[in-house]
């Protein structure tokens, strides 16, 4: 088993790097508060024109990711670009053209579908299933969706998720997400297309985009991703051959021991257990 790093903050890293990929939820805000120093440490790494490129599990387009960042008080100069899963569906809704569509998710998701040649329509109707989330995740769980998914599976509906994440942070308990929707269905035998982390696609999105704000391509070994999710920002980092500092004050904080001071043997035996490395971890982004 290896042994992790822990480090004080970024600041212990950043020569080593020429951009940063970085997760938002669960690093820059945890859905009730923002984390002002995490903003602050990419702002530092990117004030020598770094760029700094946020790549999220959001269901949404990326303005719209933007403007909850400025709630959280995050400022604009911490980041050049905004990389979403929202995004990703969407180039592929277009794709697909005058599509009927049922909607798994609440409101508040609804700008993913704006501007697209398509109609949200009732289970009955349906050609295609998007899912952004669950409908009350303070109180709904994906087993809540069985009955539905049954009768889409049986319809055979393809169903696309914009959010793989399983769960998120929202304060100081966890709440379920569309990847936990998405997963009942493909073990009921349905047909998934995931967006989002950890699969390659938005990775190459987001060093693309990298590559662009630099003006020239950034080798992945000078690329530090950041974030706290192991089944999402750490195994789609590690397996696409980028540097990983996790933060360990995330999603899997009760694993590791106090929030400000995680157990670097107990963050290692997770590691070994997923299969996966890091470069480092850190128990929040701070500079």
């Amino acid at each position: 088993m290896k042994t992790v790093t822990l480090v004080p903050g970024l600041s212990v890293l950043a020569d080593r790097y020429r951009a940063v990929v970085c997760d938002v939820w669960g690093v820059l805000h945890n859905g009730v508060v923002g984390y002002g120093e995490a903003g602050e440490a990419l702002r530092r790494f990117r004030a020598d024109g770094r760029p700094v490129v946020l790549l999220t599990n959001a269901p949404r387009p990326a303005y719209e990711v933007e403007a909850i960042l400025a709630r959280f008080g995050i400022p604009r100069d911490a980041y050049d670009c905004i990389v979403t899963s929202g995004d990703a569906c969407r180039g592929h809704l277009k794709r697909e053209g005058a599509v009927r569509v049922l909607h798994l998710g609440p409101p508040r998701d609804l700008p993913l579908f704006e501007g697209l040649k398509l109609d949200l329509v009732g289970e009955e109707e349906a050609e295609l299933v998007v899912c952004t989330g669950l409908f009350d995740d303070d109180t709904e769980t994906a087993e809540d969706y069985r009955a539905l998914l049954g009768r889409c599976l049986a319809r055979g509906l393809r169903m696309f998720c914009a959010n793989p994440d399983i769960v998120v942070e929202r304060g100081d308990r966890l709440i379920y997400c569309a990847g936990a929707i998405a997963q009942l269905y493909d073990d009921m035998g349905g047909e998934t297309v995931m967006f989002g982390k950890p699969h390659k696609p938005v990775y190459d999105i987001a060093l693309e985009t990298v590559a662009e704000i630099a003006g020239e391509p950034i080798a992945h070994h000078d690329v530090l991703a950041i974030g706290d999710a192991l089944p999402t920002d750490v195994k789609g980092a590690w397996g696409q051959g980028l540097p990983v500092l996790m933060v360990t004050a995330g999603i899997h904080a009760a694993d590791f021991g106090p929030a400000d001071a995680p157990d670097p043997a107990a963050v290692a035996k997770r590691l070994a257990i997923e299969g996966l490395e890091i470069t480092a971890a850190v128990p929040r982004l701070v500079w």
